[in-house]
């Protein structure tokens, strides 16, 4: 039986350029996110959408990262981690303001799948670039790179909320952020973008099913980032329709989301250490399940603040666990981080679409109900699973 890996026990020095610089990269990404997020209205209403057609173009943003994140988990044994990093982040760059040139349904579809697989492979290469630098950090700092993408997106919201109340049309919405977000590349790039620690054989495959205990805490991850994607693509809509406010004023559930899981993922390390990761994945569970049954079950401004507020509070650091758990559960850390990270921001990317179809057919605020059911599983099963994962 293979041993399992020890992720902090690695010798040398504090990789401070590169962690510094990888965090730059998750803060541009959660920037563009948040930046599209709040942009998702009103490109649903200039094209004169349905829900379902909406549906259809999030779906085209879900398949190309889907088939990219395998793709990108190959190509890093022969390039590395810190190159290929640098390498989509510039194309997360050129595709994230496509969509706002998109004239109808079909071309929107084309760009999304491009920006999808653009962001999907970013995703899985950061995340396990970040896991090559907690390995070397020698103490768990995953919480303060999912804190920087979750400060990207409160920024990114903001910002498009404040362009949107100017009279920023939507190309300069999505084409004023992401100069911003190419300048945040740039300099991580030129800063230290670098591979660290031995790369794998060349011949190895970057892409593996997990194993059991991986399996689960994947499916946790997916459960967890199925709810994060359907919010940032989703709240903005609901709130608009339920509130009948303008675009502005409906971003504020997302922007309330973000802050929240930004703030409580800058103290989440503290938090683990303290309480143990079994009740923070458990009590997070319970406060987003609730956060979401308020702002289902009473919409108003001020709920909708308080409610969002209290899922991302409760979903901040479970994320950041899960990936933890799962690198202790593997043979290397990087292997079990990028297992959990693909099936986990398939959820991210696949929440959405899922959620315009069942609006097509029972209505939106129905569909949201199938974030309750999740957060509630991932509130009942998460904790043993990730305790279990803790002493494996």
């Amino acid at each position: 039986m293979k041993a399992l890996a020890k992720p902090f026990a690695q010798p040398g020095t504090k990789p401070l350029k590169e962690r510094v610089a990888t965090l730059g990269v998750f803060l541009a990404n959660g920037f563009g996110i948040g930046a599209w997020a709040v942009e998702v209205p009103r490109i649903k209403e200039s094209l004169s959408l349905s829900d379902t057609s909406l549906g259809i173009a999030l779906f085209a943003f879900a398949l190309g990262a889907i088939v990219a994140m395998p793709l990108a988990g190959q190509l890093v044994p022969r390039f590395g981690s810190g190159r290929l990093t640098a390498l989509l982040g510039a194309a997360f760059v050129v595709a994230l303001p496509l969509p706002a040139f998109a004239p109808n349904l079909a071309t929107l579809c084309i760009v999304l799948l491009a920006l999808g697989a653009a962001n999907g492979a970013l995703d899985v290469l950061m995340n396990g670039h970040a896991s090559a630098i907690e390995t070397q950090w020698k103490s768990p700092i995953m919480s303060s790179f999912h804190a920087s993408w979750s400060a990207g997106g409160l920024l990114g919201a903001a910002t498009g909320g404040m362009l949107q109340k100017g009279g920023v049309g939507v190309i300069g919405g999505l084409v004023l952020p992401d100069l911003f977000i190419a300048g945040l590349i740039l300099a991580a790039a030129v800063l230290a973008l670098r591979d660290l620690g031995p790369r794998a054989a060349a011949s190895s495959s970057g892409f593996a099913l997990p194993n059991a205990g991986v399996m689960k805490l994947a499916l946790l991850a997916f459960l967890c980032l199925l709810v994060e994607g359907s919010v940032a693509d989703w709240s903005a809509v609901y709130l608009r329709s339920a509130l009948n406010e303008e675009a502005s004023v409906a971003a504020v559930g997302y922007s309330a989301f973000a802050f929240s899981m930004a703030a409580c993922r800058f103290v989440g390390d503290g938090f683990v250490r303290r309480f143990g990761s079994g009740k923070v994945v458990g009590l997070g569970g319970l406060l987003a399940t609730a956060g979401l049954a308020l702002v289902l079950g009473l919409p108003t401004v001020f709920t909708a603040f308080a409610g969002f507020a209290m899922v991302g509070v409760g979903l901040a650091n479970i994320v950041p666990v899960i990936f933890s758990a799962a690198g202790r559960s593997s043979v290397t850390p990087a292997i079990g981080v990028s297992m959990a990270a693909t099936a986990g921001y398939a959820g991210f990317l696949v929440g959405p679409p899922l959620i315009g179809f069942g609006a097509g057919l029972l209505g939106l605020r129905v569909a949201l109900c199938v974030l309750v059911v999740a957060t509630l599983i991932v509130c009942l099963l998460g904790g043993k699973a990730v305790r279990r994962a803790s002493v494996g």
